[in-house]
């Protein structure tokens, strides 16, 4: 070694190895919802697919039930999902912007929609942020799930949408609002407007119009 070299450190490989033992120990910052991993996404998208072939008559086949526009957008919303649970805010919108485009669905990348959603036509589809949707629901085009405003739920620390439970059917242009809770089985009429609990044996009834008659529970044959 020439006597003007400098001369090394002897206790940096120490420090070094300290300071990673500290990292390695810290505690992690815990989500606020679990992220799915890359496998379980595309195992829930293959099941969005084949909620369309089971539910969707006009559907012939796997080809045709890929240009489903109620499938593109709810693959659109698990990835939008993934980058929302992982805290890629502005990519998870890009992806919300896009299937808004796509399809005319509007599903916030914060909403949890459950196993086998199927979403026929899609078109006007509204799902808020706070929103928690069953496994095997059926939603028809024009469904909001909302909030009641945003005076009413200024409080961010509050859940504003609804819940809706396992099985639940929701009829065209129906809207649910507030942090209601829909019970498993629950079909919902078109355009009901619910901005109440509903347990498992109740039902809104439909608005009726001129001299259409009384109006009708869900699950019943319609008028003649």
């Amino acid at each position: 070694m020439r006597p003007d070299s400098p001369r090394p450190r002897r206790g940096a490989p120490r420090r070094i190895r300290r300071a990673l033992d500290a990292v390695r120990r810290r505690p992690r910052t815990p989500r606020p919802f679990a992220t799915p991993s890359l496998l379980s996404l595309l195992r829930l998208i293959r099941e969005d697919l084949q909620a369309v072939l089971d539910r969707d008559p006009s559907c012939s086949g796997r080809l045709e039930a890929l240009l489903h526009a109620g499938w593109q957008g709810l693959a659109l919303h698990r990835l939008a999902h993934r980058q929302y649970t992982r805290g890629r805010r502005l990519r998870a919108a890009a992806l919300t912007r896009s299937a808004r485009v796509l399809t005319g669905m509007e599903i916030h990348a914060g909403a949890r929609i459950g196993r086998r959603a199927f979403i026929d036509h899609g078109f006007g589809v509204v799902i808020g942020e706070t929103a928690v949707v069953g496994d095997d629901v059926t939603l028809y085009h024009g469904v909001t799930l909302g909030s009641r405003g945003w005076v009413r739920d200024s409080d961010g620390a509050r859940r504003r949408h609804p819940v809706l439970g396992d099985r639940v059917l929701i009829g065209t242009g129906a809207s649910v609002l507030g942090p209601v809770t829909v019970s498993d089985g629950c079909r919902i009429p078109a355009h009901a407007l619910v901005l109440h609990d509903l347990p498992t044996t109740a039902a809104p009834r439909r608005p009726t119009h001129g001299t259409d008659g009384p109006p009708r529970s869900a699950g019943s044959p319609p008028h003649p």
